[in-house]
């Protein structure tokens, strides 16, 4: 199913103030959401704060980042497994919210708000090469 119409779909649901539980793709939050492979359990949330984890719909896209600034109405996204780039949408735009990110083995942890990770940022490049070196290991490992 393609990613607009699932999202599109979920968004209603999140409008209804239902729950949703969502598989990712990509790597754009890792290590903490690791995609196709961790899953989210998104709710619609009254207010969002700095370092939430939101789905947001900007327009051309929908992307799964954490809040990096706020302002007033606007907020700057900017994906834990990115180094660089950031995203910018109104408050309107967000979606949900993740309240758990849910581990392949049923697992459900309760996220962060990232503080220490954000910053990290002027080597989050060096910590991220090492953490994909030693998944793709693991994964060879595994088959």
């Amino acid at each position: 199913m393609p990613n607009e119409v699932l999202i599109g779909a979920a968004a209603d649901f999140l409008k209804e103030g239902r729950e949703v539980v969502l598989t990712p793709k990509g790597s754009s939050m890792l290590p903490f959401i690791r995609g196709q492979i961790d899953s989210v359990r998104l709710k619609k949330k009254d207010t969002v704060k700095k370092g939430d984890i939101v789905l947001a719909d900007l327009g051309d896209r929908y992307v799964l980042h954490r809040v990096f600034r706020e302002d007033d109405q606007r907020l700057t996204l900017m994906g834990d497994g990115n180094i660089k780039g950031v995203e910018s949408c109104d408050r309107s735009d967000i979606l949900g919210t993740v309240t758990s990110i849910i581990r392949p083995s049923g697992k459900e942890i309760k996220p962060g708000k990232g503080g220490l990770w954000r910053a990290l940022l002027p080597v989050r490049r060096y910590i991220l090469a090492i953490y994909r070196r030693l998944l793709c290991v693991s994964r060879k490992d595994s088959f």
